[in-house]
């Protein structure tokens, strides 16, 4: 269902707002996109695998344990990479959790608000407009 033309501009003002108060945020949700650096992580991490099988099994071929052991902490170590890229591959509409020491959770705490204030104006013209 197309959006109305009040929504459109609402959803304009929005995405300007956005844009005044946190640029590199909004930057980060445009373009390539959260989602797609998750996915492409994943991705290395099945191919990385991959390779650790190889290595594994050269070594095994070629009765050289060290390159076997090689091999499994290659499988190992991008085996937890993709695990833990699916898991924290964000969902639609979500923004990525800041990671790191006090100064990333300010900034996790700044957008918060930034999203509730946009969401209490939202609110308010919802109200203003039914009433």
């Amino acid at each position: 269902m197309p959006l109305s033309e009040h929504e459109q501009r609402m959803l304009e003002q929005m995405e300007r707002a956005l844009y005044a108060e946190d640029p590199k945020f909004a930057s980060a949700l445009e373009g390539s996109g959260l989602r797609t650096y998750t996915r492409r992580r994943v991705y290395q991490a099945v191919a990385g695998f991959l390779v650790g099988i190889a290595l594994l099994m050269a070594g095994m071929v070629a009765k050289q344990v060290w390159l076997s052991v090689v091999g499994f902490l290659v499988m190992l170590g991008c085996a937890v990479l993709a695990v833990t890229g699916w898991r924290k591959a964000p969902k639609p509409g979500e923004q990525q959790p800041a990671a790191g020491g006090p100064h990333a959770r300010r900034q996790t705490r700044q957008r918060r608000s930034m999203m509730d204030r946009i969401e209490e104006r939202w609110q308010r013209r919802r109200d203003e407009q039914g009433h």
